[in-house]
C-alpha cells in the first residue's frame, strides 16, 4: 500500500480563530477534510499551538570521536512527571530573516561555547503535528570539542545549561539506556551511529 496523494487542497478550512495571543499563539481551526474512501468529513474544530519553526544540532568530533550534548530544566518535562533536566542538543527557534543553518551555529556558541564547522542535514520534522506546526530541522555539525564544556545560557532568558562532552559510544550507551527522552537528540544520536564511520572519514 502506498501512501496517500492528498494535498493541502483536500482541506477547507471553513474559519481560523486566534484565540490567544503571547509570546506563542493558539488558533481554532473549523475545517473539513476528503476522506479515504471518498467524499469529505463533517465539520472538524482543532486547536493549534504555533511557537514558530526551529533548528538543532548535535555537535561531533571526528578527531576525538566525541559529542556535545546540552542538560536543562523542562517546564514540559516536569508537568509530564517525568526527569525535568532533560539531555538535549543544542536548539534554537527560527526567527524571522534567519536561516536554519544560521540558527544552529548561534545557538552552538550561546549554549555550548561550540563554533561549528560542517553542517551535515539530518532531517525536517513535525515535532508533533497532532497539535503544533512546528517543524525542526535537524543537524550533525563538525566541532572540535577539546575544550567543550562548562555551564552556559542567556542569564535574561534564564537559561541554565550544563553541557556534557562525552565519547559517542557513551552517548549511544545513554540513548540505549533510555536517559535520553528527547525526540529531536534521540533523532540526531541514532543518525550519527548509522553514519559516524562516513563522518569521520569525512570530516577528518
Amino acid at each position: 500500500m502506498t501512501a496517500s496523494a492528498m494535498t493541502e487542497a483536500d482541506v477547507e478550512v471553513v474559519e481560523r480563530l486566534t484565540t490567544y495571543q503571547g509570546y506563542f499563539r493558539i488558533e481554532r481551526y473549523r475545517l473539513r477534510h476528503k476522506l479515504f474512501a471518498g467524499g469529505w468529513t463533517g465539520e472538524v474544530m482543532r486547536e493549534l499551538f504555533e511557537r514558530g519553526h526551529a533548528a538543532a544540532v548535535l555537535p561531533y568530533d571526528p578527531v576525538r570521536d566525541t559529542v556535545a550534548l546540552v542538560e536543562q530544566f523542562r517546564i514540559g518535562a516536569y508537568a509530564a512527571g517525568r526527569p525535568p533536566w532533560v539531555i538535549e542538543i543544542v536548539a534554537g527557534i527560527i526567527e524571522p530573516g534567519e536561516t536554519a543553518e544560521g540558527v544552529v551555529r548561534r545557538e552552538a556558541v550561546e549554549e555550548a561555547g561550540v563554533t561549528l564547522g560542517a553542517l551535515e542535514p539530518v532531517y525536517r520534522v513535525l515535532a508533533s503535528p497532532g497539535g503544533t506546526s512546528e517543524t525542526c530541522a535537524i543537524y550533525c555539525g563538525r566541532a572540535d570539542l577539546g575544550q567543550a564544556g562548562g555551564i552556559f545560557g542567556l542569564a535574561e532568558e534564564h537559561e541554565n545549561i550544563r553541557v556534557l562532552v562525552m565519547p559517542a559510544e557513551e552517548a549511544f550507551k545513554l540513548l540505549a539506556d533510555g536517559r535520553v527522552e528527547n525526540a529531536t537528540a534521540i533523532i540526531a544520536l541514532q543518525y550519527l551511529a548509522l553514519n559516524r564511520d562516513r563522518l569521520r572519514r569525512q570530516w577528518r
